[in-house]
């Protein structure tokens, strides 16, 4: 029995190096917007919590805005190692960055990045005292995707299903940065 990868008449399979890396990672951030942002523990525990992305730059750093005293906080000056997780569709648009964080309390960053729709989290706007900024520096990463979209993958799959062939229409591959 063969797996539906080594069955697959188009290839799968693409590893991105550089620009072509951060084309790809700002595509599929850019669907989502979003992620769940992990951080680990002195006892090796990982949290994830939900944060928005603010910003992402040209050398693949990502920005978020995030409160002084939070758990997420504490753990990057203990550990800056982090892990994200990008969704940006049910059944594609799937990223996972690694790389490192640092934190800042810079007022023109702040300023740079602030969202009205964060005063959710910070009660006194853009001038709330406990406003930081975490700066994810993308280290590496992995992406599954398709090729073509949502409608045509959908086409395909249902081709495969009445053919009972492989279509799959999706793409994977390492990011580098």
């Amino acid at each position: 029995m063969n797996s539906i990868t080594s069955t697959q008449k188009e290839g799968t399979h693409t590893n991105l190096i550089g620009e072509e890396a951060i084309k790809k990672m700002r595509h599929l951030i850019d669907k989502s917007g979003s992620c769940f942002f992990c951080t680990s523990t002195l006892n090796n525990k990982i949290n994830s919590s939900p944060m928005s992305v603010q910003k992402s730059d040209v050398n693949g750093d990502l920005w978020f805005l995030s409160p002084k005293d939070s758990i997420k906080n504490m753990e990057i000056t203990q550990d800056s190692e982090v892990t994200l997780y990008f969704q940006g569709s049910p059944h594609s648009d799937f990223l996972e960055l690694k790389g490192k964080a640092t934190i800042s309390d810079d007022k023109d960053l702040i300023k740079e990045l602030w969202d009205p729709m964060a005063k959710s989290w910070f009660k006194d706007g853009i001038d709330d005292p406990m406003i930081t900024v975490i700066q994810f520096k993308t280290e590496s990463g992995y992406y599954w995707d398709n090729e073509h979209g949502n409608t045509i993958a959908g086409v395909k799959l249902l081709i495969g299903v009445i053919t009972g062939t492989s279509t799959d229409d999706s793409n994977e591959g390492s990011l580098k940065i």
